[in-house]
């Protein structure tokens, strides 16, 4: 047997025996809730109690950081250096999870306690994002248990605030950015397009979320009293939200519509699936001219992600004095999120509706991010795991979704690669989260044979 292929087998070992399973009932058992106040302390225990002898057995020093943000979780920091001449890869997880919503699942599970269900693994933070980056892990160590060296210099970085926006993250990478500093970071999040064939993507579409606020008067007044007399928030309020997009969402801000659909990435979207969990795509719905996977994937959305007016669940005979909605718009590469809410603000005003306010949520935005798709590490991690698994890898220009991907590829400046081991139909954010099996053997087979691939070549000349 070759060498790769004992490494390989090792990886696929440890995971037929139970190795895997047993580790990552571990990690969920740590309610890791970001999102609950004064919960540093599993925050710190995941680090410290596991994630170290993890990292320390990959031969790494590690350092536990406290976060420049207040109240944000440590970051773990970790170190191998095999050489100066040889390249250093960064790869990043994070160990916090959302709320458990322990009554929300349903009879025998439990969101910290790993279930096993045929080809399911039930528990919070298995496909987000515990079980992933414990699969990057762990064919790291198949890697250097096989050939005594991984072949290249390993960097990781653990955080426990990615649930809660990365507080800190930012500035850490910015105080820390020697220390951080590698040719590439190679990390895992997010899903598959389809489960059954390894995906890549390089960056994540940016999100600012907002509110929008009608507010008339104190209190609400009698219908019959007061309609017809009185402006009704609620109406004022549907009427500019319909002129920000068009009936079947197409954007109509100006500065909203991005210049980046460019046809090398058109050409990347092109025969990539959309859907496949959850309910149907409309053909109809976005932007004219676009296919499914450029509208979600090359292009901005628009969304009202709450509305309210009154009291919804038990209204009376009023007018009320108010309305408001919280929105938000997911942007891609090209649109300048400093321009975001100004530009709303110019299309209101200049749309007849000034009396609209717009309040920033607290969280600011996640700017958004895209590596080209034909950039070197691109086709050298494409390729290695095409080898591996058989199976030609969808690739993305980025993720619809968030990640806080700009801290790596414009606050380290580095290339940023992605190779997600979970599925569309995981659950995640929701009870009854779950990883697939198959999907995470597999995963770690082809993770062994790209991390076997960079020590042996030292990655794209």
């Amino acid at each position: 047997m070759a060498v790769r292929d004992a490494a390989i087998a090792a990886a696929g070992a440890y995971f037929d025996d139970g190795g895997f399973v047993a580790d990552l009932g571990r990690l969920v058992a740590l309610r890791t809730e970001s999102q609950v106040a004064d919960n540093l302390g599993p925050l710190r225990a995941y680090l410290e109690a596991e994630m170290i002898p993890m990292l320390e057995g990959l031969g790494c020093a590690c350092t536990v950081l406290d976060n420049p943000a207040p109240g944000g979780g440590p970051f773990l920091v970790a170190e191998r250096h095999e050489g100066d001449d040889l390249p250093t890869v960064l790869t990043y997880g994070h160990g916090d999870v959302i709320r458990g919503q322990d009554a929300a699942w349903r009879d025998g599970l439990a969101p910290f306690a790993l279930t096993v269900e045929g080809e399911r693994l039930y528990g919070r933070g298995t496909a987000d994002n515990k079980g992933q980056h414990l699969v990057n892990l762990r064919a790291l160590r198949a890697v250097l248990e096989t050939r005594g060296r991984l072949g290249f210099n390993l960097k990781a970085l653990i955080e426990t605030g990615e649930e809660t926006g990365s507080p800190g993250l930012r500035e850490l990478c910015a105080a820390e950015r020697e220390r951080l500093k590698a040719d590439v970071l190679i990390a895992s999040d997010g899903p598959r397009l389809q489960p059954d064939r390894p995906t890549l993507f390089m960056g994540a579409r940016g999100a600012v979320n907002f509110v929008l606020r009608v507010r008339f008067r104190e209190g609400a007044h009698h219908s019959g009293n007061f309609g017809g007399l009185i402006a009704d928030p609620s109406i004022v309020l549907a009427h500019a939200l319909a002129t920000i997009t068009g009936p079947k969402g197409e954007i109509r801000v100006e500065g909203w519509r991005p210049d980046s659909l460019t046809p090398d990435i058109r050409a990347a979207l092109a025969e990539l699936p959309v859907g496949g969990a959850g309910p149907e795509v409309d053909p109809t719905w976005g932007e004219p001219g676009l296919s499914p996977a450029e509208r979600a994937f090359g292009w901005n959305s628009f969304a009202v992600l709450a509305m309210t007016s009154g009291v919804p669940e038990a209204p009376v005979n009023a007018i009320a004095g108010e309305a408001r909605a919280t929105c938000q718009l997911r942007f891609v590469v090209g649109t300048d999120p400093a321009r975001i809410l100004p530009d709303l603000r110019a299309h209101l005003d200049a749309s007849g509706f000034g009396m609209v306010g717009i309040e920033p949520a607290r969280e600011g935005f996640f700017p958004a991010t895209r590596l080209p798709p034909d950039h070197p590490w691109v086709r050298f991690v494409a390729a290695s795991l095409e080898e591996v698994t058989g199976k030609a890898p969808h690739i993305l220009p980025n993720l619809a979704g968030l990640l806080p991907n700009d801290c790596f590829a414009e606050v380290l400046g580095m290339p940023t690669v992605w190779v997600p081991h979970s599925y569309a139909g995981c659950s995640q954010h929701a009870p009854n989260e779950h990883m697939l099996a198959p999907v995470a053997r597999e995963a770690l087979l082809a993770m062994t044979g790209l991390f076997w691939d960079i020590g042996e070549t030292g990655g794209p000349r």
